[in-house]
């Protein structure tokens, strides 16, 4: 993770370095406010990165002599299969063309985003991936 933190932090540095050319000699506020808020976006992602590679252990991707076999095994624990993102998705699809169509939709997309969010949250809790 150390060295994904730091891509992400240089990356950042040159992004802030863009935004003050491109704000100079265009002085054109919108594509410089997009570059400054880029510059943001890059230094919290780079600040978590580097913050977290601190306190895990190192990776094999930190280590210079690594392999790639070094890196396998499990890497976590991930959900099966799940129709609750396809809820949220329609939910949340409705929710934003309500405020286009009219916020009448909004009675159709309240339910499915709460159903859709509610299983999602409580999915382990019941039926076959039930923790025992």
């Amino acid at each position: 993770m150390k060295i994904q933190g730091r891509m992400f932090i240089w990356l950042s540095v040159f992004i802030l370095a863009m935004a003050v050319v491109y704000g100079v000699w265009s002085k054109e506020p919108a594509g410089t406010t997009a570059l400054f808020l880029a510059f943001g976006l890059c230094i919290m992602v780079g600040y978590y990165l580097a913050f977290t590679a601190r306190r895990v252990d190192a990776g094999a991707q930190d280590n210079k002599n690594a392999d790639v076999a070094d890196d396998a095994g499990e890497l976590g624990f991930f959900a099966p299969h799940s129709w609750q993102p396809l809820s949220l998705a329609v939910g949340g699809a409705l929710a934003f063309a309500s405020i286009a169509i009219g916020w009448w939709l909004m009675y159709f997309s309240a339910p499915l985003i709460a159903v859709g969010l509610f299983g999602w949250v409580f999915e382990f809790y019941r039926g076959e991936n039930q923790n025992q």
